[in-house]
């Protein structure tokens, strides 16, 4: 009988119940009579008879409950593995968003940290939930950075109402007033926020810049980019999933 996903075999839940399986061909002796030296000079027909009967009416009732015992470890089996098969699966019908979302630690994931930014406005790992999310590293001496904050500025202008969030993760430290200028020479108009050792550390500390990723709203990274973003690109990447709740 085949066997697919039972934790019991039938081996061990016959010998539980103190049954052995016996092949087609074999014999068991089930004599419980005390045993007495071999007499082959006193054994008599009506005593082979006896006897072969006695056995043959034992060995159709060890046959009946070999049948019993395996049809009831059958069914048992049989559930075990209704039981296992109705689990629900990624990509079944039935899963749903939470079981098919990001687990916390996973890698590609939106790391398990808080942001600030220079505003003082707080981002908790928990109100980033369900939405799309893009993380840029970038540093104000970087000129590829320079030039594509204008377009990441027009980005966040247009989706940010669609549940959009940009972190503009600075890596280096100017004060608070050449911060200002600078947003303002440049137009940037989305949130910085300053790079400390646990945010680095949940990205595996980038060392090019500019880096950008983007999230999707269950978490998962579905594009990362090193050097300025092709802006047609990322229109298109965010258009499509901010239409996605």
């Amino acid at each position: 009988m085949a066997r697919h996903c039972a934790s019991l075999r039938v081996c061990d839940a016959l010998d539980l119940l103190g049954v052995r399986a016996m092949t087609k061909d074999s014999s068991v002796s089930m004599t419980t009579d005390p045993v007495h030296p071999a007499r082959a000079d006193v054994t008599t027909p009506a005593e082979s008879a006896g006897r072969a009967g006695s056995n043959a009416g034992r060995r159709v009732t060890i046959r009946v409950a070999l049948v019993i015992v395996l049809t009831g470890v059958a069914a048992v089996m049989v559930a075990r593995c209704a039981q296992r098969d109705a689990a629900v699966r990624p990509g079944q019908p039935g899963m749903t968003a939470a079981h098919a979302g990001c687990p916390a630690g996973q890698r590609d994931c939106l790391p398990e940290v808080n942001y600030i930014d220079t505003t003082g406005a707080a981002y908790p790992r928990d109100s980033l939930v369900g939405k799309v999310v893009l993380v840029n590293f970038w540093a104000t001496w970087c000129a590829p950075c320079e030039k594509e904050i204008p377009d990441l500025s027009k980005a966040y202008q247009k989706y940010k109402s669609q549940g959009v969030v940009f972190l503009g993760i600075m890596i280096d430290d100017p004060d608070s007033q050449k911060l200002l200028n600078f947003q303002s020479d440049h137009d940037m108009s989305y949130p910085v926020v300053r790079a400390n050792r646990d945010v680095m550390a949940s990205y595996d500390n980038p060392d090019a810049y500019p880096t950008t990723l983007i999230y999707d709203r269950s978490g998962k990274q579905v594009y990362k980019h090193l050097g300025q973003v092709r802006p047609s690109e990322l229109d298109s990447l965010l258009a499509t999933l901010a239409a996605k709740n």
